[in-house]
């Protein structure tokens, strides 16, 4: 049998995850058209970071508020290979600044990154409003800008309102 070290594991494992989602996409779009792919997509996104905030949630022991989704947005981030930082505005502001998108360089390198500025905004904007309600009650989400967009990054703000 042939043994895998644990980064060969979780490299398996990151490129079956991230080739799977677009190969599905690929599918439905071709069979449906490019529409119902993104329509099923976003619901899709809509239940994965569920999945994911509570599996962190649980195994990290966080609970609610902006410092618990921030360690665990920043576990899942880390594990798919984003590049970001984050910084407390103040106690009421998270910024979660992405400069580099595996998702997007996917795109990019499938020839599909016209697509992007359609299809980034959608499910990011999907996904990580998921994530600020999985810690809240009270946490809102809204995206500044959008690598898919040309911006030099995607800015994410997660803020309790007054």
């Amino acid at each position: 049998m042939l043994s895998l070290n644990h980064e060969q594991i979780k490299e398996y494992l990151s490129q079956s995850y991230a080739k799977v989602d677009g190969l599905w996409f690929v599918k439905i779009e071709k069979q449906y058209g490019f529409d119902a792919a993104l329509d099923i997509d976003e619901e899709v996104w809509k239940i994965m970071p569920k999945i994911q905030a509570r599996f962190l949630k649980k195994i990290g022991n966080r609970e609610k508020g902006l410092d618990d989704l921030l360690d665990c947005l920043a576990a899942k981030l880390s594990i798919e290979g984003y590049v970001f930082s984050s910084e407390f505005k103040n106690k009421k502001e998270l910024i979660i600044s992405i400069r580099e998108c595996p998702w997007y360089k996917i795109m990019a390198e499938s020839g599909r990154a016209h697509l992007s500025s359609v299809i980034g905004p959608r499910i990011c904007g999907s996904e990580y409003a998921v994530w600020a309600k999985e810690f809240g009650p009270g946490i809102s989400f809204s995206m500044e800008s959008h690598i898919c967009n040309a911006n030099q990054a995607c800015i994410l703000r997660f803020f309790v309102p007054d």
